[in-house]
């Protein structure tokens, strides 16, 4: 036997496997990162989880010693943005900030290709913000109870306006007109800017949105704030009753943004990213910029977020069971 041949043919099949290891496996979680990080934002530049992403970026790029690249892939509900990060290496190097409209695609979209419960890792949620109820100053109310009244007794007259159909707006609000007995027209827009300026021009006479896309146009007193979704009243508007106290109990609805990564991330480096996330939207500077945009700084774990994020689509599930919601 030439045992010299033996020697070469083992190295050869040693190093073949060597070659076809996942970079990912070979890469622990202290020598993470070791490139810069893609953070894929599914909107466009300004919008309320861009400037989330944004602000965690920075105190990313100081914490890890790796430049956070924000790339934003706007379109198709987000597909676009969830089929790039799909498609990298699960090693922790592409983040995406997901939203709460996500879970919901997946309930309520056939089409819908992404199922942040089987293709995505959940890392941290970020933040969680209330929307506000907002009117036309024309309308003949100033406070939710009496739009509540008014759809009652008028049922359908009025419109509203959401980013879209199957928007958590869109859910939200349906869910409220179903608990009160009352009925309003929806209708949908392809954004959240639309919406407002639709009702500034008088076409619609009340909309459901965040206060960063709300503030100048309260601050001008083109609209009225009657009302916010969340548990809690929100600190950036704290005389604004929640919905609940306006006579609808137990009701609470919030978005929320949060980071995922690509499916079958190593939990070691997940758990670190988590981490850092945490301490990035804790810090007093990036609470104070969130908290001025209505937003309140959560930085969960891991297992948290991927709670939270069932727990969302069983919840949405249940809504258009009971209520009929009509999505198209």
């Amino acid at each position: 036997m030439d045992l010299a041949r033996v020697g070469r043919w083992v190295c050869a099949v040693v190093a073949l496997h060597v070659i076809q290891v996942p970079p990912v496996l070979a890469q622990s979680a202290s020598e993470f990162p070791s490139r810069p990080i893609r953070f894929i934002v599914p909107v466009a530049p300004g919008a309320g989880n861009d400037t989330t992403a944004r602000a965690i970026g920075q105190k990313l790029t100081q914490a890890l010693g790796q430049q956070v690249i924000v790339d934003n892939r706007a379109g198709a509900s987000g597909a676009i943005a969830f089929d790039l990060l799909t498609k990298a290496q699960p090693d922790g190097h592409t983040l995406l900030m997901a939203a709460a409209s996500h879970p919901i695609n997946t309930v309520v979209q056939a089409t819908w290709p992404y199922d942040l419960t089987k293709h995505t890792t959940p890392v941290s949620q970020a933040t969680s913000l209330s929307y506000v109820v907002y009117t036309h100053p024309s309308v003949p109310f100033t406070n939710f109870r009496d739009l509540i009244a008014y759809g009652r007794k008028y049922p359908g007259k009025l419109n509203y306006g959401t980013p879209g159909t199957a928007s958590l707006q869109h859910l939200g609000w349906e869910l409220i007109g179903h608990a009160m007995g009352a009925k309003f027209t929806h209708i949908p827009y392809k954004g959240g800017a639309p919406a407002i300026q639709a009702t500034l021009a008088g076409e619609l006479q009340f909309g459901f949105i965040t206060v960063i896309s709300l503030r100048p146009h309260l601050n001008a007193g083109r609209v009225r704030a009657i009302a916010v979704s969340g548990k809690q009243r929100m600190p950036a508007m704290p005389d604004l009753p929640t919905i609940a106290e306006m006579g609808v109990p137990g009701y609470e609805l919030e978005q929320w943004y949060g980071v995922v990564t690509t499916g079958k991330t190593p939990p070691a480096i997940v758990n670190r990213l988590s981490g850092a996330i945490a301490d990035a939207v804790r810090s007093p500077d990036v609470a104070q910029r969130l908290a001025a945009d209505g937003s309140t700084p959560v930085g969960s774990t891991a297992e948290q977020f991927g709670t939270l994020i069932r727990s969302e689509m069983t919840k949405w599930r249940k809504v258009i069971k009971e209520t009929g919601i009509v999505l198209n």
